[in-house]
């Protein structure tokens, strides 16, 4: 038994350690704001990390906004994890494509994170003037919860719904955890 389990958390481990693609969720809304508002708009997304490719894929869903939209992208990083304003740090004035001027609507673009044009010019001149340093700051900006999606309106120049995106575990991770419950309870059936 002390053998299988080894095996499966040998297994998990290598699986993990070849993952290329990390993933986020994101839950927009106005109290997420910084400072805090009132809108009944909300939204979620998902926001899919590469670092094999280079790229970032975008979806979200919104609705409910006081206003229309005039503006969405991705803001970091923060001083602390989901807490106060950063910067723009993707696409500007908004992301390509994303729909202006509605209340409600959906986004998916896919951003080539080797293209200066995928970044704020001012985000890229503060991480080392290149798309490769950009995306370094990005990256570990979203990896500590420094990052956040916002969506602006005319209401809320300053923005209406946003929210900090959350690593989505892995299967292996739960994987894991699932081993690991499993093993202690198993222990713990044979010592009484």
């Amino acid at each position: 038994m002390k053998k299988l389990i080894l095996s499966a958390l040998t297994a998990c481990s290598v699986m993990s350690a070849q993952a290329a693609v990390i993933e986020y969720s994101v839950t927009l809304n106005g109290p997420n704001e910084f400072p805090a508002n009132s809108s009944p708009g909300i939204g979620f997304g998902l926001v899919n990390y590469d670092n094999v490719a280079h790229t970032l894929q975008l979806q979200v869903t919104f609705s409910g906004l006081t206003t229309n939209t005039t503006a969405s992208h991705i803001h970091a990083p923060t001083t602390a994890p989901s807490f106060q304003n950063a910067g723009v740090a993707t696409t500007t004035p908004s992301f390509a494509g994303f729909p202006l001027g509605v209340t409600s609507g959906s986004f998916s673009n896919t951003l080539d994170l080797t293209q200066a044009s995928s970044y704020n010019p001012s985000f890229v001149t503060a991480n080392g003037g290149t798309p490769a340093g950009a995306e370094s700051a990005l990256a570990t900006a979203m990896a500590g919860g420094l990052a956040y999606w916002n969506i602006h309106s005319a209401g809320f120049p300053g923005g209406e719904i946003r929210g900090f995106l959350a690593p989505v575990p892995e299967p292996s991770t739960l994987a894991l955890f699932g081993l690991g419950a499993a093993a202690m309870v198993w222990r713990l059936r044979r010592k009484v």
